[in-house]
């Protein structure tokens, strides 16, 4: 059973996603607080976390910048009343993989959830299919039919991040940071210049493309087949 880490300081909302949870098959820890969900993070399994942003002790996207930096594959959904543009952008650079704004569908975010974790189990087992498109981890190649390209280790893991989190928007920076390193030289101009690449090797693909989103950075979206 997965077992899902819900930060909310909202008592009526923490209960509600608690029942919403377990009614469909989940494990629930409960935090009213970031540094409550800090120490069930440190003693428990977590395979997903809701992160509320408006919190005490800890806010939301504090916290969510702690528990990427110590498990850099765990699904992260904030979960949050804060609707701005810059909010969600501070989430994303905060290091979560969704931003989903308050009041929220049940089914919606359901499906969030079982997206996530589906593609945390693609990378886990260090592959990835996408229609006939195949992703391997250890042989960083991209296949396709017959075809078989073998990628430079930052252009595989910058393709595997965005196609991990469709229709996500990752800054330039927050790519770097994951993809170069923290304390990488590199300047954000060397995301461009890899994605330029991706695309002219891929554009044949018609199972993906990767998108520009103005002001913000960049965002795999999926084609339906």
């Amino acid at each position: 059973m997965f077992q899902i880490l819900i930060a909310e300081d909202n008592n009526n909302t923490r209960r509600l996603l608690s029942a919403i949870l377990t009614q469909n098959g989940y494990h629930t820890l409960l935090a009213a607080n970031g540094q409550e969900a800090l120490n069930l993070f440190e003693n428990n399994h977590v395979d997903l976390a809701i992160i509320d942003v408006m919190m005490p002790v800890m806010d939301g996207y504090e916290l969510t910048k702690i528990l990427r930096e110590c498990n850099n594959m765990l699904p992260i959904i904030i979960l949050s009343a804060k609707q701005l543009p810059v909010d969600k952008k501070m989430g994303f650079i905060a290091g979560t993989d969704d931003y989903m704004t308050k009041p929220f569908e049940e089914e919606e975010l359901l499906l969030r959830i079982k997206a996530l974790l589906r593609r945390t189990k693609s990378v886990n087992e260090r592959k990835m299919t996408i229609g006939e498109v195949i992703l391997d981890c250890d042989s960083l190649t991209v296949s396709r039919g017959n075809e078989s390209q073998t990628l430079p280790q930052k252009e595989f893991f910058l393709l595997f991040k965005l196609l991990s989190n469709p229709n996500v928007i990752f800054t330039r920076i927050q790519l770097m940071d994951e993809i170069w390193g923290i304390d990488s030289e590199s300047s954000d101009s060397t995301i461009n210049v890899h994605i330029n690449r991706l695309r002219r090797r891929f554009e044949n693909y018609p199972e993906f493309d990767i998108v520009s989103v103005r002001g913000l950075g960049y965002k795999a979206v999926l084609q339906q087949q």
